[in-house]
């Protein structure tokens, strides 16, 4: 580290405001990046990066309640519910009211979705590789992630 390295550190401490000192735009950078490594995989599929979210987790836990499938997502149901209109539009997804409780929608993934699912397989095997990223790297990044969301969560549930 250079002197000229070590003085920029020093006084670009915890309020800074230099914007690549912020990590909220470390992390919007590199969503916007790990998001664009997706799209030619994603585009194969013929999926957007939220849509392939929302498979991976009907994939995950087969017919789910919206609310519950919302949830899950870290979405709310006003932005789940496009998403879902639109697989089920292209006929990947179900949607149909709950027998036992008629206020709740059950989203369930078609057999053309699950056809779709063997193709996905790939997807997260070919992300790495194109990143370069190993297992362990991945896993301790995604356990940070994890403890980040969660402490960040924390932090806004205080505020409201």
């Amino acid at each position: 580290m250079t002197n000229d390295e070590t003085e920029k550190t020093t006084v670009r401490g915890q309020g800074s405001l230099f914007l690549d000192d912020q990590l909220c735009f470390a992390l919007y950078a590199a969503h916007r990046a790990v998001t664009a490594a997706y799209r030619p995989l994603l585009d194969e599929l013929g999926l957007t990066y939220p849509q392939y979210l929302v498979l991976l987790a009907l994939w995950e836990r087969g017919e789910t309640p919206v609310k519950e499938l919302a949830a899950a997502l870290r979405l709310d149901y006003g932005t789940v519910s496009p998403l879902l209109k639109r697989l089920e539009a292209a006929g990947l997804v179900r949607r149909e009211r709950s027998a036992r409780d008629e206020r709740s929608v059950l989203v369930a993934v078609t057999g053309r979705g699950e056809e779709l699912r063997e193709r996905a397989e790939c997807v997260p095997g070919a992300l790495l590789t194109a990143t370069g990223l190993g297992g362990p790297e991945v896993a301790r990044l995604r356990e940070e992630l994890w403890r980040l969301a969660e402490k960040a969560e924390a932090a806004a549930d205080r505020t409201r």
